[in-house]
């Protein structure tokens, strides 16, 4: 059974910090891109961040520069680095996990919450 569960999400001031993690199992974990998402209320969930299987990492371009992604292939972990936070940033945030030829899986989410 595949499982992605995410924590360390909270509620922090404008301007602090939160690390996010996503610790996977029931799949062969190096082989799977991994990605962050986020929903806010009333918005469509958007993609953030990406760290492909080679190490490689992408992002939304209203993050760059104050979020990380990193990935730790023995602790089959993904983790979302969150400085400088802003208001904007307040969501719901879900890790996944996607590979060629296998379903796209999904966790259950974590709440951040950016008071101003």
């Amino acid at each position: 059974q595949v499982q992605l569960v995410e924590s360390g999400g909270g509620l922090v001031q404008a301007g602090g910090s939160l690390r996010l993690s996503c610790a996977a199992s029931g799949i062969l974990f190096s082989r799977y891109g991994m990605g962050w998402f986020r929903q806010a209320p009333g918005k469509q969930r958007e993609w953030v961040a990406s760290a492909t299987t080679g190490g490689s990492t992408n992002y939304v371009s209203s993050v760059k520069g104050r979020f990380s992604i990193s990935r730790e292939n023995a602790k089959n972990t993904v983790y979302l680095q969150m400085n400088s936070l802003k208001p904007e940033d307040t969501a719901v945030y879900y890790c996944n996990a996607q590979a060629v030829g296998t379903p796209v899986y999904w966790g259950q989410g974590t709440q951040v919450t950016v008071s101003s």
